[in-house]
């Protein structure tokens, strides 16, 4: 009974602790949070994990000091010891993990992507993220091996393990090569910038943005809010289109068809006047040309630039409509026009064959039939003479 009393006071006391601590230390971020921002993300970081490590340190501390270490009186303290020492692994693993990424979160807050010139800080965001993950894994492979550590016999079965090390790793090497493959290059994308976060591709003909690079998968987000998954060597052994590999600026083209009456230099000054008025031109490059004029149209191409690939595409749909609506108000006689010559190709050859049989019975190369005309039997009437 004693050590039972002893034991819930000592928990108590734990408990006491546990809540006064974490007490003043929201106090103290709290505070710190009004001048640095970085206060408040680290207390929002590290509350929960802090706050289970130290209850289960001090909770593990408490039952020790209470019950005496006597197997044959006690003999489920080695087990409960056991389990408070495991948790406190899972504890320290989770705090150890949050720690890193407040860390890295830290050295990505210099780095904004919201920005026109954003290049540099989608690098360094894309490797960071993959960084991020590679750091949480490595850590939890480590908190998983100190608890397997913990357990009796691990270490002899740790020799065994290790005298068949080569067939296991042919084994897991075989078995494992695509997801191996696919973390290779997870890691090749992160650190040769063939692509980055937030930059505009083009995959499968589908258009979009990278959304997320991870160890084995890339997450593609298309332009009609779909997303696209990738396994990371894709972007390693199939071509594919990247928009803002080295810049965001690109140029566009609008392609109209006209009549042959169109006026390129006036349109050229209405173009002029239209991107004048717009804030998706960066003021680059416009330029109207006539491209083709073949049959019965005019190809009209205009190019203009843009600050990214969204304002490109506003713009282009920007000119086009401006163009048409300019056209039809001021210009309707050089709106397409399909041309058709009409001609009666069954009744001309019967006329023209009506009018040519009695010259090609006259002229007719042949001799006995045009002697014919003229020798031929006289054709009389029959009508009696008394009736005529």
């Amino acid at each position: 009974m004693d050590i039972l009393l002893r034991l819930l006071v000592a928990i108590g006391v734990a408990l006491l602790v546990t809540a006064a601590a974490a007490l003043v230390l929201h106090l103290v971020f709290r505070a710190l949070a009004r001048r640095e921002r970085w206060a408040a993300v680290l207390s929002r970081r590290m509350k929960h994990p802090f706050r289970t490590e130290l209850l289960v340190v001090l909770l593990w501390a408490a039952f020790v000091t209470s019950v005496p270490n006597r197997p044959d009186a006690f003999p489920w303290r080695a087990p409960v010891s056991h389990g408070f020492l495991i948790a406190t692994i899972a504890a320290g693993t989770w705090l150890a993990c949050q720690i890193a990424i407040f860390l890295e979160d830290l050295g990505l807050h210099r780095f904004r992507i919201d920005v026109p010139d954003n290049r540099q800080a989608r690098r360094i965001r894309t490797q960071v993220l993959v960084i991020r993950r590679l750091t949480v894994a490595v850590l939890v492979i480590i908190g998983i091996g100190a608890i397997l550590l913990t357990f009796p016999g691990v270490e002899a079965a740790g020799a065994s393990v290790l005298a068949s090390a080569g067939l296991i790793s042919v084994i897991a090497g075989l078995a494992a090569q695509s997801t191996l493959g696919n973390v290779f290059a997870g890691m090749q994308l992160a650190f040769s910038g063939s692509i980055r976060v937030d930059d505009v591709v083009v995959v499968e003909q589908q258009w979009g943005r990278i959304e997320e690079i991870t160890l084995t998968y890339v997450v593609v987000h298309l332009w009609d809010d779909r997303r696209f998954v990738l396994p990371s060597t894709y972007f390693t052994s199939t071509p594919f289109e990247n928009w803002t590999r080295t810049n965001s600026e690109l140029l566009g083209a609008v392609e109209l068809d006209l009549d042959w009456r169109v006026r390129p230099g006036e349109m050229r000054a209405e173009l002029d006047r239209i991107l004048d008025r717009t804030e998706l031109w960066d003021r680059r490059v416009k330029v109207l040309q006539v491209t083709d004029a073949v049959q019965g149209s005019v190809r009209v191409r205009v190019l203009a630039t843009s600050h990214d690939a969204p304002s490109l595409f506003d713009l282009r749909c920007y000119i086009r409509e401006e163009l048409v609506d300019w056209i039809q108000r001021t210009h309707p006689d050089a709106l397409p026009v399909q041309r058709v010559l009409m001609v009666d190709e069954v009744a001309a050859p019967r006329r023209r064959a009506a009018s040519t049989a009695s010259e090609s019975a006259l002229f007719t190369p042949d001799q006995d039939d045009r002697a014919a005309l003229f020798t031929g039997p006289i054709q009389t009437s029959d009508i009696p003479r008394s009736e005529r």
